[in-house]
């Protein structure tokens, strides 16, 4: 049995035209690291504060451990919170800030002393007992905010964009201080975010939201290599798009310039050839030539380039990709150093090719 069930959940704002949280039915097992990954708005944090009581759901079941909460006060639902801001206490100290759950809870002096150095201790906090919030660094702050969640010995720990205030370097040490935990403890996390990169750090599975509702639920590889339409292929990673007319027997789209690409197709189209599509592929299995027979694919777009940017390991690549539709819409390669053709120039032409195997039509 999975340790959180929702059932035909809804949750609906008053004056708003539509749900925040639209059927959704989730389960989330024992042990798992789940991120609940999407765009503003799209119900994610509204499902987190479903599950930790602060919300009420209009209609549906909420299970934890089999038992329905839904209608179970916040403080009764024995589930450690992490929240954006943190929500430490400033007029009191780094242990009194952990010690405040078991405080409330009536543990004796002694257990919450023992339980406090040790909760210190999983977030390498031990030696800064006793200073105040304001004495901390935003990382230092964010481990007083988990030891605080962990430190009753929640099933369940729920995290609302706690690493939103971070740079990126203390952000990224954070993932893997969260990451370890995780792996230590065993505990349940729940992990809201709309940083995909995040997503794929942390996660077991992600559940991608959009509209209040679930667009897809699978492990981040996944979510990169088999998106399920293309609102997960685009928000997941960078993705190079174009439209045109299907053919299911070739596997292939007919551009509006009269070009067939092959690729995956994702599902059998409903409405026959006819139909419409939408062809995905990422950036780095895009290859870079001068001409069409330097790739040795059939799946090639003449372009015209636009920048080349240096970043690091590898260099990016805007085109303008001609033939296509107007607008013509700009991709983007990432190409390997030794991959870079030699003597690029922005203005020049030059031709996007990729295997049908690495593209996606939806």
């Amino acid at each position: 049995m999975a340790l959180i069930e929702f059932d035909h959940v809804f949750k609906h704002y008053p004056g708003s035209a539509s749900a925040a949280v639209d059927d959704l039915n989730l389960h989330i097992e024992a042990g798992e690291f789940l991120t609940l990954l999407g765009p503003s708005g799209s119900g994610k944090t509204t499902t987190l504060m479903l599950l930790a009581g602060f919300e009420a759901p209009n209609s549906g079941t909420i299970r934890l451990g089999g038992n329905a909460i839904e209608s179970l006060p916040a403080h009764q639902r024995q589930i450690g919170v992490v929240f954006q801001n943190y929500s430490l206490f400033p007029h009191m100290t780094v242990a009194q800030n952990v010690a405040f759950p078991l405080s409330v809870r009536k543990q004796p002096a002694a257990v919450i002393a023992d339980k406090v150095a040790a909760a210190l201790a999983k977030v390498h906090l031990q030696g800064l007992a006793e200073r105040r919030p304001q004495q901390l660094s935003g990382g230092q702050q964010q481990r007083v905010a988990l030891a605080r969640a962990l430190v009753f010995e929640p099933r369940l720990v729920l995290m609302d964009e706690p690493l939103s205030a971070l740079d990126k370097k203390l952000r990224e040490e954070m993932q893997l201080e969260i990451r370890r935990l995780h792996r230590e403890l065993g505990v349940t996390m729940v992990f809201v975010t709309h940083d995909q990169s995040e997503a794929m750090t942390l996660s077991d599975r992600v559940a991608v939201f959009n509209h209040g509702r679930i667009e897809q639920l699978a492990s981040p590889q996944t979510l990169y290599d088999a998106p399920a339409n293309p609102f997960v292929a685009n928000f997941l990673g960078d993705n190079n798009v174009l439209t045109g007319a299907l053919d299911v027997g070739a596997s292939a789209i007919r551009t509006p310039g009269g070009q067939w690409l092959q690729a995956r197709l994702r599902r059998a189209a409903p409405n026959g050839d006819a139909a419409a599509a939408t062809l995905c592929v990422r950036p780095e299995f895009l290859r870079v030539g001068l001409n069409a027979q330097e790739l040795g694919t059939s799946n090639c777009l003449n372009a015209r380039l636009l920048d080349v940017i240096h970043q690091g390991d590898h260099w990016r690549l805007v085109a303008s990709v001609g033939g296509v539709a107007e607008p013509a819409p700009q991709w983007f390669a990432k190409v390997s150093p030794a991959a870079l053709p030699s003597g690029l120039t922005v203005g020049q032409s030059l031709c996007l090719g990729f295997a049908p195997e690495d593209a996606w039509i939806f």
